[in-house]
């Protein structure tokens, strides 16, 4: 079938909105284990790309505790799900994070690696009339294969990450399997959940910078100030989460035919 972009957004967009308590039931111990992560990491000094990276590295199991859940939910409604999110670690769980390696391991090592060559970002060497540093237009030279790869495994990731609510409903699926049902409908899939990943950081950075700036100027507590503006982005970040998960699902539903119980329609060949 051919995936319509503005009902997908919209069905997306209105199961989130429409189960906002639902979320904040789902989410609470995920996104309290993601901000103790972000202010370990700040207290021990994480300001490197290496400490940025094993901070993602680890907020990957919290996400994934959340995600599956907020899947199941979309497909086969609250009655099916097992637990909080974050009380516990099964089987379904570990098949959520091998597949997410599946699909976007290569991404994440190719955004690293452009990371550790690039270092810290010196912003005083972005201004007009400072000469350019030939150590640093090296790195740039050498790293510039490494973002042309990330952007195409990127792409690639987009296109077979809605299998990743198969991983949740128990359906054994792999990206071949997604790369098969996504025939015909690639560029929407694509465009689909881009749209939504900008959507999100935009919104994350607004969620983090306006409470930052707000508490910031009342308190005058600059830790008081990082603290509560982490729990605010992180939190709105996991809303993000949330409508990327119920697109792959409504995405996963729609392509494969999939019904709770019954065996998966054909893929286009």
């Amino acid at each position: 079938m051919k995936l319509s972009f503005g009902n997908v957004l919209s069905e997306s967009f209105g199961f989130f909105f429409g189960n906002l308590r639902l979320f904040f039931h789902l989410v609470t111990i995920p996104w309290i284990i993601s901000l103790l992560l972000r202010v370990a990491n700040s207290a021990l000094g994480g300001d490197t790309p290496f400490a940025a990276l094993i901070e993602k590295a680890l907020d990957a199991v919290p996400t994934v505790m959340f995600m599956t859940a907020w899947m199941r939910v979309t497909l086969l409604g609250t009655a099916r799900l097992d637990g909080l999110p974050g009380l516990g670690w099964s089987r379904r769980e570990t098949a959520v994070m091998v597949h997410l390696l599946q699909v976007a391991g290569m991404t994440f090592v190719l955004i690293a690696a452009f990371m550790m060559m690039m270092g810290p970002l010196d912003l005083e060497s972005l201004r007009r009339g400072t000469p350019a540093d030939p150590e640093l237009a090296q790195r740039q030279a050498l790293a510039a294969p490494l973002a042309m790869g990330f952007i195409v495994s990127a792409v690639l990731a987009l296109r077979v990450c809605f299998g990743l609510a198969a991983s949740a409903v128990d359906v054994p699926f792999t990206p071949r399997h997604s790369w098969a049902y996504s025939r015909g409908n690639a560029w929407t899939i694509i465009g689909l959940l881009f749209l939504i990943l900008i959507a999100n950081a935009i919104a994350t950075m607004m969620a983090l910078i306006v409470p930052l700036q707000l508490v910031r100027g009342v308190l005058g507590a600059d830790t008081a100030a990082a603290v509560i503006a982490w729990a605010s982005a992180i939190l709105v970040s996991y809303g993000g989460v949330a409508i990327m998960a119920t697109a792959q699902a409504v995405i996963f539903r729609n392509l494969t035919g999939w019904r709770d119980g019954l065996p998966l329609a054909q893929a286009p060949s």
